[in-house]
């Protein structure tokens, strides 16, 4: 005899009972007919794919000519920088000639007659822009044209390598490299207008009667080793190197107009910083002995004295200019 068999469930295909159920090892229905859905989707024509990235056009682009990607734009750089460039170089030397100009310029040291603040072959460099607008205090040390004759004529040295001078002209032209050519000269500013500069009391230089203390001077060297009195006339300076036994300056050239101080317009600007030898790198400040208030107040004492001797004796001699013409008119009216 045989066992009666169970036809299943219907609507089953089997035949086995609990067709419907998960077998183990087999998906559900569900997730099967889902991964049906997807593919169905990917294979619609209707839906277009995404456009390319720009690196993978580039990328593409390389591929299909057979160069690097980026070398077309490497060429367009290379053109471009060779086209810029000369403006580049012209802007900087505009501007370097600007700051040399209004600003600041270099100078070369060429004697020993500033030791041992400056030195032979020591570089500064000059504020030029206080020379243009302010007035020149005592104690700095300046750089100012030859007033005539205080400088010997010397030729200029012409020899050399001719590419080499022509380059070094133009860094001098532009203040990055001081001339060795130009008629110039540095000392330090001992007067200024109405300031009576004397020597000498006590051994030392004295300014509208104040004793001034020199701690710049050459060691050994005197404040100055000849007697003189000096009222600086207006809009002119009188000025002396810190090595005074080397140095002619104001004092050598008291019989040239002026009685040995210079013009204040010849000032080109004030030294303000060594800068080579790096080793020798400083400021070049103003000495404490001449930020006193007294040598200020000494200097007006002084002006209004000269004031009050200087007015009568102007009267006196226009009184005596005047009667020659008197006298004069008289002889041509008859």
């Amino acid at each position: 005899m045989t066992e009666p068999v169970d036809p299943g469930r219907p609507g089953d295909p089997t035949g086995r009972p609990g067709g419907n159920e998960p077998v183990e090892g087999v998906e559900p229905m569900g997730t099967a007919s889902e991964g049906v859905s997807d593919g169905a989707a990917a294979g619609d024509g209707d839906a277009l794919p995404p456009p390319p990235s720009r690196a993978a056009r580039r990328a593409g682009d390389g591929a299909d000519d057979g160069t690097e990607p980026t070398a077309g734009r490497r060429v367009g750089q290379s053109s471009s920088l060779m086209r810029e460039l000369p403006i580049l170089v012209f802007v900087a030397l505009a501007l370097a000639l600007l700051i040399k100009t209004f600003l600041v310029q270099a100078f070369f040291i060429p004697s020993d007659s500033m030791e041992n603040t400056l030195l032979q072959g020591d570089r500064v460099l000059v504020n030029k822009f206080a020379s243009h607008f302010g007035d020149v205090k005592r104690g700095e040390v300046v750089v100012f044209r030859d007033p005539g004759g205080w400088l010997p004529a010397g030729a200029e040295d012409e020899g050399g390598n001719p590419i080499l001078k022509g380059i070094k002209d133009v860094f001098v032209f532009v203040g990055l490299l001081p001339s060795s050519s130009e008629k110039d000269l540095i000392k330090r500013v001992v007067g200024v207008p109405g300031d009576k500069v004397a020597c000498c009391t006590n051994g030392k230089i004295t300014v509208n009667g104040i004793p001034i203390d020199e701690p710049y001077i050459y060691p050994g060297d005197k404040p100055s080793d000849r007697q003189f009195s000096v009222t600086v006339p207006p809009n002119r300076l009188w000025v002396m190197g810190d090595h005074r036994s080397l140095s002619a300056d104001s004092r050598v050239h008291m019989s040239d107009p002026g009685n040995g101080t210079i013009p204040a317009d010849n000032v080109v600007g004030r030294a303000f910083v060594l800068v080579w030898p790096l080793d020798r790198w400083s400021t070049l400040g103003v000495p404490d002995t001449f930020k006193r208030k007294e040598l200020d107040d000494a200097a007006v004492a002084v002006s209004s004295l000269g004031l009050v001797t200087l007015v009568p004796l102007a009267l006196v001699r226009r009184r005596r200019v005047g009667r020659p013409d008197r006298v004069t008119h008289d002889v041509d009216a008859a």
